[in-house]
């Protein structure tokens, strides 16, 4: 497991609590609006695992939370030991995950290791292998981890990055729809709707950010299918 990034306090990476967050290098999508392309593959490692424990040590009182993100955590084998110490210092912990594996998300909200998920739904299933830049059927195994989130098995909040080359009125109504079609009795928890930020980092250049407009239609788009819908940026 590499380390390959630590923002020492975020007010806006868990809700409601002070955190901080943990880069976990390595990541199985290719999505080409991806801000954190240098933990792709081979990022250097930012802290060492011991050193990020005595950190959080020194910071019980100050932090309440520990946010685990990527890159796409759970490709790490050593994530339950760490997530495993890490609540064994008094922090809730959040999983920011892509739903790619949903055997490791369900076997650590069993264990009773995460207190919140995080998950990127990235776009309708039809438009799934375009927006996350790889050559994949349907996603079955993001589905999967979508309905175990759907069921309440742990709080949660899901998260589309909205791309103006990448969605339209269309796939966000399919997104809708397939939230409805995992959980027909109750809507969706918590949704965020964030707008593409242009940054050098980016994977791929030439995209560009949705309009206030198209945000705001995308969020009465998904009204019927969620409870609490957020617009992050505004174009």
């Amino acid at each position: 497991m590499v380390i390959a990034g630590l923002q020492k306090m975020t007010l806006l990476d868990y809700p409601g609590k002070v955190a901080c967050t943990v880069f976990l290098q390595g990541c199985n999508f290719r999505c080409p609006f991806c801000h954190n392309r240098d933990l792709l593959d081979t990022a250097p490692e930012a802290i060492g695992r011991e050193e990020l424990l005595a950190f959080l040590n020194k910071r019980k009182g100050l932090l309440d939370a520990v946010c685990i993100s990527g890159g796409e955590p759970t490709l790490q084998p050593d994530l339950e030991p760490l997530v495993r110490e890490i609540k064994a210092l008094g922090y809730a912990v959040k999983l920011d995950t892509n739903g790619s594996r949903p055997a490791v998300l369900k076997h650590l909200v069993a264990q009773g290791l995460l207190n919140y998920v995080a998950m990127d739904v990235k776009n309708s299933p039809a438009q799934y292998a375009n927006t996350i830049g790889m050559d994949t059927p349907a996603p079955d195994a993001m589905e999967e981890s979508l309905s175990f989130l759907l069921s309440n098995a742990v709080d949660y909040e899901l998260r589309t990055t909205v791309v103006a080359e990448l969605h339209s009125e269309q796939s966000v109504e399919e997104l809708g729809r397939w939230l409805h079609r995992l959980s027909p009795e109750q809507k969706a928890k918590r949704f965020f709707l964030q707008a593409y930020v242009d940054r050098d980092s980016v994977l791929c250049a030439g995209l560009h950010a949705p309009s206030a407009e198209t945000l705001a239609a995308y969020k009465a788009i998904l009204a019927p299918y969620v409870s609490e819908i957020v617009i992050r940026g505004e174009g």
